[in-house]
């Protein structure tokens, strides 16, 4: 099995964490390579569990980063709100210059 992966966080006491993608585009998770010292073995961390995980942790917060760094926000890319009728309200009243009927 290939594993693609990049470096999202290295701590000051040497544990790592990866963002991977496995065999398909769906298989992407988080690898936690922990320091060799603490004799800890490397671990797979779902990415729904490792973003619910503690909010401050720096690893967390690193991979927020990433992912926000994929988006590029600028005022340009927010659409202007319109003053139009809301969707679906167009056959609520007659168009210009159209007469209701009354009989």
């Amino acid at each position: 099995m290939t594993v693609a992966r990049q470096l999202i966080h290295a701590s000051s006491n040497g544990d790592r964490w990866f963002i991977c993608l496995g065999e398909g585009p769906a298989d992407v998770f988080v690898l936690h390579e922990p320091n060799g010292p603490s004799g800890g073995r490397p671990s797979r961390i779902e990415l729904p569990d490792f973003l619910a995980s503690t909010p401050a942790s720096p690893e967390r917060l690193a991979l927020l980063g990433m992912i926000g760094s994929l988006v590029a926000v600028s005022d340009t890319a927010i659409p202007a709100p319109t003053s139009g009728p809301e969707p679906g309200a167009a056959g609520a009243e007659p168009s210009p210059g159209e007469e209701t009927s009354t009989t």
